[in-house]
This record gives structure tokens, C-alpha cells and sequence, in this order.
């Protein structure tokens, strides 16, 4: 509880913090000595903030420091219209009333002395002019502090208008050339995975069981030591058991995935045809130049989409319906060889621990697609201009949306660094595929049009 006397003593005062001011009163400290503090404060370090605050001049719950003392609004109020009135008011009584919050009105004599026994100063009270200035001053800040703001605005990343129209131009082509729900897998030929268990397939499914039994490997980064190691041993393993003469007859004629899978890349190259067509900028490309970036960049293409159904659980693509759940030892089983696989894994596993977002992955799609150094490539000039233009657009989104993902792009471009690698791995392997009649007439035109020759 609070007493008269102990605001009196101007020692309390003078240990009310210095540069606690109130709304209205501390601008008064620029013309008064240092140590002179402010009417309105909040709690001295010594005030216990956990304690009720209570007004000392009529009990009620007190808003700070007011003129050198705790008080509440309406007694804040009360003073500063008495002093500025220089109002003489009359006790009715003896001149000792008791002030409480319900009758704090009754009696002013005895509220205004009370006032001044707690320590509330008249010479803390600001004169209009200088209530003027502290409004000036309050406003100069808001206004230096919108200013601020703006500029903080002005200064943040955004994306152009032109930059907005391709990747809704970009996401809305992935939309219509890409169904999630995989509905037309079933008018493939269809999947058949018995029969006898090649040296590939055992491989694969050796990878396979190595890549689930140690999962938490793949959880972290793609690129860990744990990773490699695992690949690396089970490569070593490999080389080990060594290959019996009749091993590549035993997987030539085993190769029962292949029609069903090579219907699949059919209808990916078509997709990936059709998302092109739809790249800002593709259609004016020369008739020759389209052609040539589509028969070189189809199966990089076709791997990014791809990883939109991998599973990182068990390293697997899932395309809805059991059937369409493709393991390491299905593609085996169509005449790809680990050479391809390993590497395609480790590049889906850290694809996928990007976290790309759609925009970003459609535009990565594009910027693969629109490479000007493809083989057969001939306005190189115009292509690069396009890619260029994508790739500035990927730059401003990842400063957008990811601002802490400094390295992101560069992580991204070096995706399609593999993805060359991988290219030219399924190409060599494609090839020594395709030379063998029994299994190129299991291959669509489309497939053989686009993989079987060259680019000049």
C-alpha cells in the first residue's frame, strides 16, 4: 500500500529511470536539467512488476508514472486541469477526507491535495505549445517510419508481370499434360514381372532391399557418406560374383517388362511434347530446332517428371494402381542395367529431398528442355535467349519464396548437369538394346524415332 510520504521525498523521484517518457509530457526533459524525469513512466527497475498497480490517490488501477507519481487516468486527468486552471478548491469538512475511486468526485480540495502529497508536480505538466511539438515530433516519426517501410517494400524481391504469365503458362502445361491419377497406364500393354530371375533383377532387388534396410541413409541427404557407401559396396559386391558365359543369353530372352515400359516412355515422349509446345517462346523455334531439343532432351525431361511418383520409402515409382508400381528390378527386367539405375536413383532421392515446389519443377523442366547446346541445335542464339529468360524467372522466384535457399538454384542447375550423364547412359544402353531385332520389335515408332538416331 501506498503512502503519502513515500512519494514525498524527492529522492524517489530522482530514481524514476531517465528516458522513460510518457505520451504527453516528456518532451519537457529537453529543456530542463538531465536529471529531471518525465511525467508519465512505466515502473522504476524497483517497482515489483509483478505487484498490482495501484493509483495513490484514490485506489484504483493505475496506468504508470503521471507527473512523478502512480496514478491512475482519471486522477492524471484531474491534476493536469487543476494546475492549467490554477483552481482553489474548498474542503466542505475538516479538510482530511478519504479519496477512493467511488468517491474520488465528492471532494476535490482533499483529491487535489491528496494529488500533491504522493509527489505529482505541476512543472511536469507540457504547455500547449509543447503538446504541439510532441505531436509534430509523434507524427515526423510515423511518417519516417511509413517512408521506411516503403522503401523496405520497394526493395523486396518480386516477381514481373511478364515473369507471373510464364509460370502460370508453365504450371497450367504440366497440369494438362500430366495425370496424376495415371488413368491411361492401363491401356499399356501390360506389366508382366514373372519368369526367370536374371542377374540384373537379382541385382536390382539386392539394391532394393539394401536401399529400404537402411532408409535412414536416404532421410538426410542424398549426397550423405552413408549413401555412397551403400552404393559403392553393393557395386564392389557385383564385380565380385562376376558374370557366367550364358548370362547375357539368360537376360536377353527375359525381358518381359519391356513392351509395357516401352509403351510408357511412348506416351511420356507425348506429354513432353505437348508441355513443350506450351513453353513461352518454343512454337517460333524452327521446325528443325524443335525437333532436335525434343529428341535430345526428351528422356532428361521425362526423368524430372518422373520423380513427381517416386517414393523415397522404398525407392520406387508409384503410378496409382499396384500393377504400376515400378521397382529397380522392373526396369531391369526391360534391358536396363544398373550402370543406368544406380546413378538415376541417387538423382530421384536428392531431386526429391529439394522440396521443389510445382513452379520450380515446371520451370526446371523448361530450362532442360530450351538448351541451346543439344546436338543439331541450330539458332542457338534465339534458344539461349529463352532459356535465359526462364532461368532469371526460377532466380526471382527462389528469392521470393525461398529466402534462406541461397543455393537452391545452383543445386537445381546441377540436377540437369546429371541428368546429361544420365542421358548418355540410357543412349548407349538404348543403342546395344535396340540392335538386337527380337527386342527393338518390342519398341513403338515414337520410341524408335526419337532414341533410335542420331541427331546430325
Amino acid at each position: 500500500t501506498l503512502t503519502p510520504n513515500s512519494w514525498q521525498s524527492s529522492d524517489v523521484a530522482l530514481k524514476v529511470p531517465q528516458g522513460c517518457f510518457s505520451i504527453l509530457t516528456w518532451p519537457l526533459c529537453l529543456v530542463m536539467e538531465p536529471t529531471v524525469v518525465s511525467t508519465s513512466t512505466e515502473a522504476p527497475d524497483e517497482f515489483d512488476r509483478n505487484a498490482p498497480r495501484i493509483c495513490g490517490v484514490c485506489g484504483d488501477k493505475a496506468t504508470g508514472f503521471h507527473f512523478n507519481a502512480m496514478t491512475c487516468e482519471g486522477c492524471k486527468g484531474f491534476f493536469r486541469r487543476s494546475m492549467k486552471r490554477k483552481a482553489a478548491f474548498t474542503c466542505p469538512f475538516n479538510g482530511s477526507c478519504t479519496i477512493t475511486k467511488d468517491n474520488r468526485r465528492h471532494c476535490q480540495a482533499c483529491r487535489l491535495k491528496r494529488c500533491v502529497d504522493i509527489g505529482m508536480m505541476k512543472e511536469f505538466i507540457l504547455t500547449d505549445e509543447e503538446v504541439q511539438r510532441k505531436k509534430d515530433l509523434i507524427q515526423r516519426r510515423k511518417d519516417e517510419e511509413a517512408q521506411r517501410e516503403a522503401d523496405r517494400e520497394a526493395r523486396r524481391p518480386r516477381l514481373t508481370d511478364e515473369q507471373s504469365h510464364v509460370i502460370t503458362t508453365l504450371v497450367e502445361a504440366h497440369h494438362k499434360t500430366f495425370d496424376d491419377s495415371y488413368s491411361d497406364f492401363c491401356r499399356f500393354r501390360p506389366p508382366v514381372r514373372d519368369g526367370p530371375v536374371t542377374r540384373s533383377a537379382s541385382r536390382a532387388a539386392s539394391l532394393h532391399s539394401l536401399s529400404d534396410a537402411s532408409s535412414d541413409s536416404f532421410s538426410h541427404s542424398p549426397e550423405s557418406l552413408d549413401a555412397k557407401m551403400n552404393f559403392n559396396n553393393l557395386l564392389m559386391m557385383y564385380q565380385e560374383q562376376g558374370s557366367s558365359p550364358d548370362s547375357s543369353e539368360e537376360e536377353a530372352s527375359s525381358y518381359s517388362m519391356l513392351p509395357h515400359l516401352a509403351d510408357l516412355v511412348s506416351y511420356s515422349i507425348q506429354k513432353v511434347i505437348g508441355f513443350s509446345k506450351m513453353i513461352p517462346g518454343f512454337r517460333y523455334l524452327t521446325a528443325e530446332d524443335q525437333i532436335a531439343l525434343l529428341k535430345s532432351s526428351a528422356i532428361e525431361v521425362i526423368m524430372l517428371r518422373s520423380n513427381q511418383s517416386f517414393n523415397l520409402e522404398d525407392m520406387s515409382w508409384s503410378c496409382g494402381a499396384p500393377d504400376f508400381k515400378y521397382q529397380i528390378s522392373d526396369v531391369t527386367k526391360a534391358g536396363h542395367t544398373l550402370e543406368l539405375l544406380e546413378p538415376l536413383v541417387k538423382f530421384q532421392v536428392g531431386l526429391k529431398k529439394l522440396n521443389l515446389h510445382e513452379e520450380e519443377h515446371v520451370l526446371l523442366m523448361a530450362i532442360c528442355l530450351l538448351s541451346p547446346d543439344r546436338p543439331g541445335v541450330q539458332d542457338h542464339a534465339r534458344i539461349e535467349a529463352l532459356q535465359d529468360r526462364l532461368s532469371e524467372t526460377l532466380q526471382a522466384y527462389i528469392r521470393l519464396h525461398h529466402p534462406g535457399g541461397r543455393l537452391l538454384y545452383a543445386k537445381m542447375i546441377q540436377k540437369l548437369a546429371d541428368l546429361r550423364s544420365l542421358n548418355e547412359e540410357h543412349s548407349k544402353q538404348y543403342r546395344s538394346l535396340s540392335f538386337q531385332p527380337e527386342h527393338s520389335m518390342q519398341l513403338t515408332p515414337l520410341v524408335l524415332e526419337v532414341f533410335g538416331s542420331e541427331v546430325s
